[in-house]
């Protein structure tokens, strides 16, 4: 609106041009020079009580360290930020900001709040590129060691918080790359992936083992593992992907999501046959879902050359769980939305995709989520032409650890049952978080878990004797060889 208040609005920041973006993989947004930062830091209030910090899972010190942007101390920025947030280039580009701290920023109340997801961006990019992020402060060793199962966020967050404690950290990693999510999940459009080996290798610096193609359940046991720490933390994730239940989507080119999203982020499937991993390029695209993961698929399939890319979903775009701001870029990049409208088969020919048949949908009453349920339109039925579907529709527990480990206590869907506060699990000295607990959620929450987690790991582990002495089990063969693997590294 002309002639609105400065203060009532954020700074923009610079995006990459829609027509050229959508055919490359680099990152859309650009992120605040100097300059911007120091002008957008001007807008906080500095709130004597900062509900912003109430807002955040792992809470970040908000007003200070946009305080420290404000008077151009980038170093003291980044300093206070890293004391609370392990993964802060991480959280400044894919959290849900307008959810969490910048839904209780004070400004918000009269116009745009504080950018504070973009702040902390400009504070760690910064810091990366002057060498000012690493903190090596660490505790004397305790004596203690501990196995975190899992290189995703609430792993990482955990681990980086138990070595500054003292204690000596083994992370268990089933892929090739460190990183869970972050590393497989999202594209590097959204969150390079120089930014993720980055803290990792500071992880690694400040000392943390990290075991690659370690899959625990089945190359090692849980129960080995604890023989051989003195405490244990399970991050693993909700990575096992849910299909619809249809007709057809047992045709070649149907993908869950996290296929497709792994084959394209983690094994550069693009890049076929540079590298060994192919991927089926389609000319019409269809996407299944209304989440962060559906946009990431549908925009990563225009980059890998759809002709035309479409997101279906059963309700409207208001109900849509993707954040804002990733569905404006995907209608700026081109991509069809389809809102309103379920699958109810997939149609093939010679064993391929050909179209997917829908039916529109109206909404009705609200469901136990609170959005209205959509309800199918009586002879709405019509085929969309399609070569891709690609389904993400949400995720679930992986049974391979939780079912291979005794003792351990499950709810009805396969879920990890551990205390909120502390993650405890049914078995002492085993501990859980992020959504092998909760289902799928957002980064920071994982994150946020991983560090209950430690604290109360690190507390378990000072009430224990201090003297005891954990004698590696013999007959653990196949966990020494898997450590082995390290030096091969």
């Amino acid at each position: 609106m002309p002639g609105r208040n400065a203060m009532h609005s954020k700074i923009p920041i610079p995006e990459q041009d829609p027509v050229k973006r959508r055919s490359n993989f680099d990152e859309v947004t650009i992120g605040y020079t100097p300059e911007m930062a120091v002008k957008e830091a001007g807008r906080c209030l500095q709130c004597r009580i900062p509900s912003c910090v109430a807002g955040c899972p792992v809470h970040v010190p908000i007003p200070q360290f946009i305080k420290a942007i404000k008077e151009g101390d980038f170093k003291k920025a980044i300093d206070a930020i890293k004391e609370a947030n392990f993964l802060p280039a991480v959280c400044g580009r894919v959290c849900p900001q307008e959810d969490q701290c910048e839904n209780n920023c004070a400004l918000g109340k009269k116009g745009e709040p504080v950018a504070i997801g973009r702040l902390e961006r400009f504070a760690a990019d910064h810091g990366m590129k002057s060498g000012h992020t690493d903190i090596q402060r660490l505790a004397e060793p305790t004596g203690k060691k501990v196995a975190i199962i899992g290189s995703g966020p609430a792993g990482l967050t955990c681990a980086f918080d138990l070595v500054r404690l003292g204690h000596r950290i083994t992370i268990f990693e089933a892929l090739h790359e460190a990183g869970g999510v972050l590393f497989y999940g999202i594209p590097e459009f959204r969150l390079p992936k120089k930014i993720v080996l980055h803290e990792i290798n500071t992880l690694r610096e400040m000392g943390v083992e990290i075991v690659n193609n370690a899959v625990v359940g089945r190359l090692i046991a849980v129960d080995e593992i604890m023989n051989e720490f003195d405490a244990c933390f399970i991050g693993t994730g909700a990575g096992l992907p849910k299909f619809i239940g249809i007709e057809g989507e047992n045709l070649n080119g149907v993908y869950s999501a996290n296929e497709f999203l792994t084959r394209a982020n983690l094994m550069r499937a693009y890049a076929f046959p540079e590298y060994d991993t192919p991927i089926k390029k389609g000319q019409r695209v269809a996407v299944v879902g209304g989440g962060n993961v559906a946009v990431d698929a549908v925009r990563t399939a225009l980059r890998l050359g759809a002709k035309e890319a479409m997101i279906i979903y059963r309700r409207s775009e208001a109900e849509m769980p993707a954040r804002n701001e990733e569905i404006h870029h995907a209608k700026k990049e081109g991509v069809r939305f389809e809102f309103l409208t379920n699958p109810i088969r997939i149609i093939g020919k010679d064993g391929g995709v050909k179209a997917v048949e829908c039916v529109r949908m109206e909404l009705g009453e609200p469901d136990p989520s609170g959005r209205r349920r959509p309800v199918p339109k009586k002879d709405s039925a019509f085929q969309i032409p399609a070569d891709i579907v690609i389904v993400a529709i949400g995720t679930r527990a992986n049974p391979l650890l939780p079912q291979s480990t005794d003792k351990l206590g499950l709810n009805k869907k396969g879920y990890i049952i551990a205390d909120k506060e502390t993650g405890q699990t049914s078995r002492e000295g085993l501990y859980a978080g992020g959504d092998i607990v909760t289902g799928a959620a957002t980064v920071i929450s994982a994150m946020g878990a991983g560090r209950k987690a430690a604290r109360a790991i690190n507390e378990y582990l000072k009430s224990k004797s201090s003297d005891k002495i954990v004698m590696p089990n013999p007959e653990s063969v196949i966990l020494n060889q898997v450590l082995n693997q390290v030096q091969d590294l």
